[in-house]
């Protein structure tokens, strides 16, 4: 099970989060090596070749993303990096531990991101509740700035960049990333229409790229070590490591660095200790709440894109989740809809009217109040619901695990339906939980 990594290795060291402990391992080399002999063009070419893929969920090609920015010669105007931090997805927790542990890691990433797209400024996003993230970030920013990395005319070379740093209130559609923008701006969070796209009209109408944490931490070791080098690690098409965080029912959960392309039985049995208790596997989530509860005999499938793809899911954050086989999908289904619910920013009547019908459904199924008709029903309004159909997508994120739970495990909803719901319920037990 040994593999190289490179995400994590700063991590275990004294004072990580210093700028004295960042250059002692070698921190800021890349962007040295950027700025004394690399072009603009020369950085995105290289990001291009390294195959590096967004490691924020839709994973896009993040060379050719940094491309479409406009050709400065015709467009002078003012251009921005967003940096996502936002982290909301359920089952997601890999950005925070980057941000906490090695922030000048992030900083580094960002400053080589804006050269390359020869942006002015960065706005790093962070969701509200990452208290502790946000200040390392922003004393890494501070520390960058006293010498001279952050600001005017970095290390002497003619590249000016500040960075800042926004908290959000903790809006999971903030994450978004027209969204992100808005909240930005200081109005209300709610995605926009596209197009236009970000890269011609973002910030303040001005050109933009959104990127998340994880990946713009990527680059630094790109630009240090090479693109070929970055391409021994992961698969054919999607090169490099990626932060596994692997959450529910297992001996080990946590934050691992792993390959791209490791089979998610490995991940389980080998990093994660397997299911808890010695329990057998009933369901698995791949990638955060959104792409889906799978059925056991999927678990073999390599964690990238194109697998994950090909059985019907998506790789999204890389945050597995996993349920053993005393887990009831249809309250762990109902538990993600009234999260969907809660978070839709009500623009779009799909969404609005659809995750609260979906909530409701299942409630009612897990309380016993079910008719086997409304099986048909979850479908038909995540059908409605999704692909595509709506601004943003989070009535997609709601759709997917309601499709996923009628196509993979019918059997314990027709059960709920049939005996009376939960067997807490069956048994005249009412948790807590089930009450909010």
């Amino acid at each position: 099970m040994n593999h190289p990594t490179y995400l994590l290795d700063r991590i275990e060291n004294k004072d990580s989060h210093t700028l004295a402990a960042y250059r002692e391992a070698g921190g800021y080399s890349a962007l040295e090596k950027v700025l004394k002999s690399m072009s603009p063009a020369d950085v995105i070419d290289e990001i291009k070749a390294s195959g590096l893929r967004g490691r924020g969920g839709a994973g896009f090609p993040t060379g050719l993303k940094w491309s479409f920015m406009p050709d400065p010669e015709k467009d002078t105007r003012p251009r921005h990096l967003a940096v996502n931090a936002d982290e909301s997805e359920p089952g997601t927790c890999k950005d925070r531990v980057l941000m906490r542990e090695d922030p000048h890691g992030l900083v580094e990433g960002t400053l080589i991101a804006c050269y390359a797209m020869r942006c002015q400024a960065a706005y790093i996003y962070v969701r509200g509740e990452y208290r502790l993230p946000y200040q390392r970030v922003q004393a890494a920013i501070d520390e960058a700035r006293e010498a001279g990395l952050v600001g005017e005319n970095i290390a002497g070379s003619g590249f000016s960049c500040e960075i800042y740093m926004h908290k959000g209130a903790g809006a999971y559609i903030c994450g978004e990333e027209t969204g992100l923008m808005e909240s930005l701006e200081g109005k209300r969070g709610h995605p926009r229409p596209k197009p236009p796209f970000p890269a011609g009209f973002g910030l303040w109408g001005r050109p933009t790229t959104v990127n998340n944490v994880e990946t713009i931490f990527n680059a630094p070791f790109i630009i240090d070590r090479g693109a070929d080098w970055f391409r021994t690690m992961g698969s054919e098409k999607s090169p490099g490591n990626f932060l596994c965080g692997i959450s529910g029912q297992v001996e080990r959960p946590g934050v691992y660095e792993l390959p791209l392309g490791m089979p998610a039985r490995e991940i389980l049995e080998k990093v994660a200790g397997g299911v808890w208790k010695q329990r057998k596997l009933k369901a698995w989530i791949p990638g955060g709440s959104s792409t889906g509860f799978q059925r056991p005999e999927t678990i073999d499938t390599p964690m990238d894109h194109d697998s994950l793809k090909a059985m019907g899911s998506m790789f999204g954050t890389g945050a597995m989740i996993i349920l053993d086989e005393t887990a009831s999908i249809v309250r762990s289904a109902r538990v993600l809809l009234d999260f969907y619910e809660h978070e839709s920013c009500g623009q779009c009547s799909q969404c609005r009217e659809g995750t609260q019908w979906l909530a409701q459904i299942f409630r009612r199924i897990e309380i016993g109040e079910g008719r086997m008709e409304d099986i048909q029903l979850l479908e038909d309004l995540a059908n409605g619901m999704a692909p595509g159909k709506t601004i943003c997508a989070l009535s997609d994120a709601a759709a997917i695990p309601t499709h996923s739970v009628v196509r993979n495990f019918r059997d314990e909803l027709e059960e709920y339906v049939r005996e009376g719901g939960h067997p807490d319920y069956r048994q005249g037990r009412v948790l807590e939980e089930t009450t909010s």
